[in-house]
């Protein structure tokens, strides 16, 4: 049989975007309402697991925010540009100035080339050495100085038809304070943007942040105005049926010759446990399939086991092999717990590790300093007062998996379904 050359239209790459972004109409339409403020007094917050699309519905936001005549500057938040209030400025101001360079121009004075030749100014382009020089020449803090820069951005877009700016980072679970080197940049970008706005005639900026469920209760352990700053948005996995549309509306708005059967979509629906990154990795592998299958005149399956592997490999093996040794003991005693899809607590490892683990076992004060230590590693978070959960999606099977492996059992990876 042969088989028409196409393009596999699945993307299971970080932030990039999806053929079709399934869901998220809440988050879209909360985005709107923020938008449309007069007077800003609300932010915005998203958070979720790692593989939820944080990423790619804050990129889909951005031609809502230009269509609505704002423009949008911003960039992750990476550790190295994390670590201090001057890094944090200095990202801030990059960003602005790329935004505000297409728009804005200042006049260039040119020096004379002969005896008969006048001065003459020509146009450039607003640059960053533009605002940097407002930055370096306000006395005070990196707040002060950058505050400095936000009203002299405001003061360009005023007698415009610009309604403001929205300043939007990922990864801002990599903020944080740093008291012991007298070094606060989560502070001076929360202080500056609540004084920014709440000035008279405040400036017309929105804050957008996305990062891991360790975000919103670390800006809350900075600034406890910051549950009346922003609004958050917690990002779960897709339903079922946004899941198979994620999975069908690519292949039938291309018109493309794969056409997965009801029982193929219903595999993958259970196989990605509605997390957006799986739903678009286990495609693309299974369309691969397809073609190969088709193209050799057999029957297409969709072969869980292999693509699980691979998945492994991909997704969660660099993250496990970061963990110690007793790191992994105890995320494998919680991966066994009958809540690990969930919560569980100190009280359940605590428990469990002394069947599991006997002489080893973990204490109640072993316990929580190591729920701390993998909460900075990001294997955890405290989803609320004593409850924890798996910080990656699906993180608990993964590990059973391994266990199986390292017994050699067979690995649960369930049977392969027909096409």
């Amino acid at each position: 049989m042969a088989v028409v050359p196409f393009e596999n239209p699945f993307r299971p790459s970080a932030g990039h975007m999806p053929p079709y972004l399934a869901g998220r109409v809440h988050e879209r339409e909360g985005f709107q309402t923020l938008l449309s403020q007069q007077v800003v007094t609300d932010n915005a917050i998203f958070t979720g697991l790692r593989g939820v699309g944080k990423t790619v519905l804050l990129e889909s936001l951005k031609p809502v925010a230009r269509q609505g005549a704002w423009l949008w500057t911003g960039d992750d938040f990476t550790e190295s540009n994390s670590l201090t209030e001057g890094r944090i400025a200095e990202r801030i101001i990059t960003d602005l100035s790329l935004t505000l360079a297409p728009i804005f121009v200042r006049g260039q004075l040119e020096l004379p080339m002969g005896f008969t030749s006048q001065q003459a100014t020509r146009p450039r382009p607003l640059g960053y050495e533009d605002l940097r020089k407002v930055y370096d020449a306000t006395p005070g803090q990196p707040a002060d100085k950058l505050k400095a820069v936000l009203r002299y951005a405001g003061a360009l877009i005023r007698d415009t038809k610009i309604k403001g700016i929205v300043f939007a980072y990922d990864e801002a679970q990599n903020l944080g304070d740093r008291a012991q080197e007298n070094e606060y940049p989560l502070s001076l970008l929360l202080d500056t943007f609540q004084s920014i706005q709440r000035s008279p005639g405040g400036l017309p900026f929105i804050l957008v942040l996305t990062g891991l469920p360790t975000l919103f209760p670390k800006l809350n352990e900075a600034r406890t105005y910051t549950e009346r700053m922003f609004e958050v948005f917690p990002l779960d996995r897709l339903t079922d049926d946004e899941s198979r549309e994620a999975i069908t509306v690519p292949i039938e708005k291309e018109k493309c010759p794969v056409k997965f059967s009801k029982d193929t979509v219903d595999t993958i629906v259970k196989m990605s446990g509605g997390y957006p990154y799986f739903i678009q990795f286990i495609c693309k592998e299974t369309f691969d399939v397809w073609l190969s299958k088709v193209a050799g005149g057999q029957k297409p399956i969709v072969p869980q086991e292999e693509i699980v592997r691979k998945l492994d490999q991909r997704f969660f093996a660099g993250r496990w092999d970061k963990a110690s040794d007793r790191q992994r003991e105890f995320m494998q005693i919680a991966a066994l717990l009958p809540t690990a899809k969930k919560e569980f607590t100190v009280q359940d490892v605590v428990s469990s590790s002394k069947d599991l683990l006997k002489r080893k076992a973990f204490s109640q004060a072993s316990a929580g300093m190591m729920l701390k230590t993998l909460t900075d590693a990001g294997f955890v978070f405290r989803n609320r007062r004593g409850k924890y959960s798996f910080a990656v999606p699906m993180l608990d099977e993964f590990i059973i998996r391994q266990m199986a492996v390292a017994a050699n059992l067979p690995a649960p990876f369930g049977e392969p379904s027909a096409t």
